[in-house]
């Protein structure tokens, strides 16, 4: 799956088969359920894991608690906007390598 591919099934009410956690995180938190995405990784010890748990944090207003999982995640967060964070994620995981 690429990302277009990825963002068209955004359109489904169900995320497609196959998708990791943190996929299915940021897929849920896509369609506006951060309750949802958050309970995916709350207490996923990968660093992707926790790299989209930051997110989630960030998006949710609690920016010293992203820092927090950033750190954990060991990463830093660089992106301007959440958009460009969401982005970073999606595209890495889905290609597979492990983006900071």
């Amino acid at each position: 799956m690429n990302r277009e591919d990825f963002k068209a099934s955004l359109m489904q009410s169900e995320p497609p088969n196959g998708l990791t956690a943190p996929l299915m995180a940021l897929w849920w938190d896509a369609k506006q359920d951060w309750t949802r995405a958050h309970a995916l990784v709350d207490e996923l010890e990968t660093r992707d894991g926790m790299a989209v748990h930051a997110y989630l944090h960030r998006k949710g207003g609690q920016a010293s608690n992203a820092d927090s999982w950033y750190e954990r995640a060991g990463r830093k967060f660089h992106r301007p906007t959440l958009h460009g964070e969401w982005e970073v994620p999606v595209e890495g995981l889905l290609s597979g390598t492990d983006e900071e």
